[in-house]
């Protein structure tokens, strides 16, 4: 779900990102509510949370069938009634995109109005330029409105992120790049990102911290060596987290050194291409990785690393 993607066909394969992004609020469902609307969620039982099937809906605006995987049903605190909340992200401009959620909402209406007695349609906007993105749909006549649709909205673009860079809240953590920050902020939001993901690693499984790193990743810009010396930095400004960060460096340096390496080699040798190894193996050698972990990731020998390094630093 990058920034110029459209919705794909069928048939065609879910990217990476719009699989990352969808479980990410299947499985901080009640986070996201908690971050971005807070007066809802003091009113959600989430006691009774269920994800209900895949809904097919006929788009009449796009001419094609859609999917709608985010559709959770709820209730209300003290009370037996049912709640629907139908969450779209959207990840490029559309000008008929508020027709489109007033047709899914219709649809939800139609099928749902006797078992659910409030059906919330939530939008989540992610492009880099989001901002005032159309969220009422109205039709009238002279004095007379006929029909007013509003759906909520979340603006990524919009929202400041040193609002929540306090939070102990994955969702914020997991999010914090695709909010709104300068150029020369990037430095600050990295060692906010790092300040955030060392508090969550005592109060998340494995499983929940991956899965909040691995949306992270897709709006950070990684690099494992920058990243290794702000964790120093962190553990030295901050002495309530350097137990934390000795825990997290072994791990944070070989594991992501060996995962960027392989994916990096990966793609060299699927392209057949004797300078992309070269361009890894250069890489390796300016994070100061040992000399057998380059062996071993590369298949070069040891002389031929050297010569490597050697004509590097001329």
């Amino acid at each position: 779900m990058g920034n110029s993607e459209r919705p794909s066909k069928a048939g065609q394969e879910v990217t990476p990102h719009d699989e990352a992004f969808k479980k990410l609020l299947q499985t901080f469902f009640a986070e996201f509510i908690e971050l971005f609307f807070p007066k809802v969620h003091e009113l959600l039982d989430y006691g009774h949370t269920r994800f209900l099937m895949q809904e097919q809906l006929v788009d009449i605006v796009g001419e094609q069938t859609r999917t709608l995987d985010l559709l959770i049903e709820t209730k209300y605190k003290g009370s037996d009634a049912y709640v629907l909340i139908h969450l779209e992200p959207q990840s490029y401009k559309d000008a008929r995109f508020r027709e489109r959620m007033f047709i899914y909402f219709s649809r939800l209406y139609e099928r749902h109005r006797n078992e659910h007695k409030l059906i919330i349609p939530i939008a989540v906007f992610s492009m880099d330029n989001a901002r005032s993105e159309p969220d009422t749909l109205t039709m009238e006549i002279l004095e007379h409105q006929i029909v007013r649709f509003q759906f909520l909205k979340v603006e990524l673009g919009s929202q400041s992120w040193r609002k929540f860079i306090d939070s102990d809240n994955p969702v914020a953590a997991a999010l914090l790049a695709k909010m709104s920050y300068n150029e020369g902020e990037q430095r600050e939001i990295r060692i906010a990102y790092l300040r955030m993901l060392l508090r969550l690693r005592g109060k998340l499984d494995e499983a929940r911290l991956a899965l909040m790193m691995s949306v992270a990743d897709l709006y950070n810009r990684i690099d494992l060596s920058e990243d290794a010396a702000l964790l120093r930095e962190l553990g030295e400004r901050y002495p309530e987290v350097r137990e934390d960060v000795e825990k997290l460096m072994p791990a944070w340096s070989r594991e992501g050194y060996e995962k960027g390496i392989k994916e990096g080699m990966e793609q060299g040798l699927e392209q057949g291409k004797e300078q992309g190894i070269e361009a890894v193996v250069l890489n390796m050698l300016r994070m100061g990785a040992d000399m057998e972990l380059i062996r071993n990731a590369s298949g070069w020998p040891e002389e031929k690393i050297e010569r490597l390094r050697k004509r590097n630093e001329a």
